[in-house]
């Protein structure tokens, strides 16, 4: 998700408070690609402002993103300010993620999409 953002020029907040996994996010933007370097930085760090990834427990976009993705499956209604808000969430957080998703059923001006990620490691193998 974070390479089709920056493919398309948008810059990216990603959103976690427990800090064991924004510091496995970090090592794999490292690590995705070794060919193609996902520049990203922290919120706590300097220069914030100008990282197209920003990694942060915080869903305040200092560095301008419009994309959110709230990686820790917990939902925050910060995030409707973003044009684009990517929920991530594991079993444990399937009914947490559902009561989120009701919120907006009679929201004509969001579009909601589902896409199980595990479902589709198995089509590509």
């Amino acid at each position: 998700m974070a390479l089709k953002a920056l493919a398309n020029g948008q810059r990216m907040l990603i959103v976690a408070d427990d800090i064991a996994l924004l510091d496995r996010i970090d090592k794999a933007l490292w690590e995705y690609r070794p060919e193609a370097f996902l520049a990203h930085g922290r919120a706590t760090e300097p220069h914030a402002d100008r990282q197209p990834l920003l990694l942060s427990s915080e869903c305040n976009p200092a560095n301008g993103a419009k994309v959110v993705a709230l990686a820790d499956g917990r939902w925050r209604p910060e995030a409707e300010a973003f044009d684009r808000a990517l929920f991530f969430f594991d079993e444990a957080g399937r009914e947490k993620a559902r009561a989120a998703w009701r919120t907006f059923d009679d929201r004509d001006d969001v579009v909601r999409d589902f896409r199980d990620l595990d479902a589709s490691k198995d089509e590509n193998a």
